[in-house]
């Protein structure tokens, strides 16, 4: 009898250990994810301030852009279990802000402009909040959902480079308001690996979101720059 209850004790133990764990890992996100959009505005306001961005072409920008993330990703997943990894991270959201900078530009070119950033800033953090609170409800398993929204973003990447060859406006459209769906979708996915203990690392899940934040915000930009733009 005695034998029976020390065993249900360890195994009551080894479920709260994994479930802090979880919410350590979960914090440690959030809180990387906030210091993340710090070096994404810098990189921004530079990139704007010098007009780095805006002097390479089209091509050149998408040569840039594909070589520094992925560069960068790759270096993050090998140093994510160290300080390096954090740095990496930081660095990356720098370049990408940077990579933001023409399509900002072109946004605040617009009589509304600075209002229209703020309505992009303020769906991308509803976006946000709306996935986070749905990854904390939702209980089936989503590992066939993630499958599908991976190659949903590939053909989405293939599209789009395409798209730097055939400047179709239509198509454009299109894309960015299938990248918001998508990349919503992987916001709700990568967060709730993360509650679920299938992510324990929290470089890795910062990284994702980041990623996935970042597109939605980048697709509400080009939408609003269309369609809400006041010339």
């Amino acid at each position: 009898m005695n034998t029976n209850i020390e065993v249900l004790g360890g195994g009551a133990s080894t479920v709260a250990v994994g479930a802090a764990e979880r919410q350590r890992v979960l914090r440690n996100t959030y809180a990387l994810l906030a210091l993340s959009m710090l070096p994404t505005v810098l990189g921004a306001w530079i990139g704007l301030q010098t007009g780095i961005a805006t002097a390479m072409s089209p091509m050149l920008g998408l040569v840039v852009f594909m070589a520094g993330a992925f560069g960068f990703i790759f270096a993050i997943e090998k140093f994510k279990n160290s300080g390096v990894g954090v740095g990496l991270l930081l660095g990356f959201t720098f370049f990408m802000g940077l990579m933001l900078a023409r399509l900002l530009g072109f946004v605040l070119s617009k009589g509304n402009g600075a209002g229209l950033v703020m309505t992009a800033f303020a769906g991308t953090s509803a976006v946000f909040f709306g996935m986070a609170v749905l990854s904390s409800t939702v209980k089936r398993d989503l590992s066939g959902l993630s499958r599908f929204l991976f190659i949903g973003a590939i053909g989405l990447l293939v599209a789009m480079i395409a798209n730097v060859f055939l400047q179709s406006g239509a198509l454009m459209l299109t894309l960015s308001v299938l990248a918001i769906g998508i990349f919503s979708a992987f916001i709700l996915v990568d967060l709730k690996r993360v509650r679920d203990g299938e992510e324990t690392n929290y470089v890795t899940a910062t990284l994702g979101v980041y990623l996935s934040l970042y597109n939605v915000f980048q697709n509400l930009l080009v939408l609003l720059g269309v369609f809400g733009g006041d010339d």
